[in-house]
């Protein structure tokens, strides 16, 4: 008995697993658990690496008709010094499996994923906190690589980092049966997002993606925007718990723009911010597949909700709204909840802002909305908020008596002449109370006050001309500059947006190749056969520019090493592109034939005498993109100038 099950260990190590890094997996010589030596204990006793290459699937199953999953598991377990989990082969043959909280560690993994690779009965895979590692994330990639029936993985918490990240994108390009994948808090970095777009943009099957609590930034926001954008297939997105704002929180939302699957999109806690929620509402213009939108605890403020409800306007089918939690005061909730009343079109179902405390106003017009769309629900904080009145600015008295003067087209020396009857341009503090008071002049008693005490700032009982003047100047100039403060305040808020809509354009272009292409600097090359295709990349490492056919001979192509010039001689090819260098540019231009007449060979016809056929100019060929120049007005203007030489020498004469 021992020795059939020494044959049994061996046979299925060595054909069915395969758990070897040598190149020939064949030549791998497994040892007996008791022939091992005591200080290998807790060792792996095969090599890391791939284990499923040399065995196919209908070997697998010929396998599995001698040995049952939990007999394949135990011996798995065995050969690996790992402690099998009982709540795994008792959960055996159901659909679902929840190993969560477990402490597998990869070796752990590794016999799991030994013991599933057959299995045709497990739906749903559950190892959320079992520290697998990028190792133990490996064998289970592996594993499913062969393994069909596994449509729902959970792989959250594990520690997986970039080279876990990297093993889940490749399998993602093999697989063909995973639905839902979740692999929060695993430490992925911004550059770890690329590995998942460029696997999205061919597998349409995964409609569910959990990368929250991750560490996802700027360069992560770009590739999580052409991920959405090139993918068809995901429908349910959690990038919770990251770093998107700014740049990244624009370029996602530029992929959020042509996407056209996506329903629920989760993006609190990132720090969206008044930036992010501009190109936020830009997005919402156009998508019309999301039907929820999670903005908690995004730094939005009143004035950022005010530029998500441009978006709100237009759009038809977003349904529910969660910004709880978020700087919004009483203004914010209203301006939301007006996009519900002035927007016959719109499909929002729930609010939430359960942190904000409106007021009667609020709760009067809410009951207003809700007779028109019953099904509306808005979760507030409660009844006692104000909104915050901004102090009433003091009005310079002296600006309300200018403009009183200049509403009935008075001068400053009539008014005062009007007090002063002697003529002094001197006038008592009592008489020019008194006067101020009985004229028709809006300004209160604390005001005149202080007007008096400008005035006559060294207690002299006196206000004189002069003074009264000077302190219209200096009022002049203040407001002058309080204007210059006010305009550059929303000159910098105007560069700020357009300079977020232009990146954002700018990122729309980049995850769009049908409209715009994106093109390397110095990386272009061109042959015969056209331009070659680009692919999409990062904002930050290349230039956008929109192709046009004039653009092909344009001079900003050509250096002065390296001169592009159109094929001549073909007319099929003539949209195709040769490049000539410099040194070889005469020898490599073919030579006219003499049957062929001279508008058909592109070059300068033999009858014009001043260019020979030996002897041709470089820039023979560049009059499409720089045109000939026009002789006869030169002869008019030199005519002219002769003219005007033979006056002066009358004159002198």
């Amino acid at each position: 008995m021992r020795a059939d099950e020494d044959t049994s260990v061996h046979s299925l190590s060595l054909d069915s697993l395969s758990l070897t890094d040598c190149e020939d997996p064949h030549e791998v010589i497994l040892e007996d658990e008791g022939d091992q030596e005591p200080d290998a204990r807790g060792k792996d006793p095969f090599p890391l690496g791939s284990f499923l290459p040399t065995c196919s699937l209908s070997q697998l199953k010929l396998i599995r008709k001698d040995l049952s999953t939990e007999e394949l598991y135990l011996q798995a377990c065995k050969l690996l010094r790992v402690v099998p989990v009982r709540f795994f082969l008792r959960n055996l043959g159901s659909a679902s499996i929840n190993l969560n909280h477990h402490g597998l560690g990869p070796l752990g993994a590794k016999a799991l994923a030994i013991a599933l690779v057959t299995d045709m009965h497990t739906t749903t895979l559950e190892l959320a906190d079992n520290f697998l590692l990028a190792e133990g994330a490996r064998y289970l990639m592996e594993m499913l690589r062969a393994n069909f029936t596994i449509h729902n993985l959970d792989l959250s918490d594990n520690n997986l980092q970039s080279a876990g990240a990297e093993c889940v994108a490749k399998m993602l390009l093999e697989n063909i049966s995973i639905k839902s994948l979740k692999l929060s808090g695993n430490k992925f970095a911004e550059d770890d997002a690329k590995w998942f777009a460029d696997a999205l943009a061919s597998n349409y099957r995964v409609k569910e993606l959990d990368l929250s609590h991750n560490q996802f930034c700027g360069r992560g926001g770009e590739h999580l925007g052409q991920m959405i954008a090139n993918n068809d297939g995901l429908e349910v997105l959690d990038l919770s718990w990251n770093h998107l704002r700014m740049k990244g929180a624009v370029a996602f939302c530029a992929g959020l723009k042509v996407n056209t699957t996506l329903k629920h999109l989760d993006l609190s806690f990132n720090g969206f911010g008044n930036e992010g929620a501009l190109a936020l509402g830009e997005a919402l213009k156009f998508n019309n597949t999301l039907v929820h939108l999670d903005l908690n605890n995004n730094r939005i403020s009143d004035e950022g909700a005010s530029l998500l409800c441009k978006g709100l306007e237009a759009n038809d089918t977003l349904r529910v709204l969660q910004m709880a939690y978020n700087s919004l005061t009483v203004e914010g909730a209203l301006t939301l909840i007006n996009v519900v009343k002035n927007t016959p079109k719109t499909a929002i179902e729930e609010i939430n802002i359960c942190n904000v405390l409106v007021n009667e106003n609020f709760v009067q017009l809410l009951e207003l909305i809700c007779q028109e769309h019953p099904g509306l629900e808005v979760q507030y904080g409660g009844v006692g908020g104000f909104i915050a009145k901004k102090p009433r600015k003091r009005i310079d008295p002296m600006k309300v008596i200018q403009d009183y003067l200049d509403h009935r087209k008075l001068r400053l020396w009539d008014f005062f002449r009007n007090i002063d009857k002697d003529g002094t341009m001197r006038v008592p503090v009592v008489d020019f109370r008194k006067a101020v008071q009985q004229s028709s002049i809006p300004l209160e008693k604390f005001q005149i006050e202080e007007l008096i005490q400008r005035l006559d700032r060294d207690r002299t009982g006196i206000v004189d001309y002069r003074g009264l003047a000077d302190t219209r100047k200096q009022m002049m100039r203040d407001h002058r500059r309080q204007l210059r403060k006010v305009e550059s305040r929303q000159k910098k808020e105007k560069q700020k947006s357009d300079r977020i809509l232009k990146t954002f354009e700018s990122a729309v272009e980049a995850v769009t190749p049908r409209s715009s292409m994106i093109i390397s600097p110095g990386a272009a090359k061109e042959d015969s056969s056209g331009l070659q295709p680009f692919s999409a990349t990062p904002l930050s490492s290349w230039h956008h520019i929109i192709m046009s056919n004039s653009s092909r001979y344009s001079v900003n192509n050509m250096s002065s090493e390296h001169v592009h010039l159109p094929m001549i001689g073909n007319a099929s090819s003539s949209t195709g592109m040769r490049s000539y260098s410099q040194p070889n540019l005469f020898a490599s231009i073919p030579k006219p034939s003499s049957s062929k007449p001279a508008s058909a060979q592109g070059i300068h016809s033999r009858s014009n005498p001043s260019v020979s056929s030996s002897k041709l100019s470089p820039t023979a060929n560049l009059t499409r993109s720089r045109p000939a120049l026009n002789t006869e007005p030169n002869s008019k203007t030199k005519g002219k100038g002769k003219k005007k030489k033979t006056k002066k020498r009358k004159e002198k004469i």
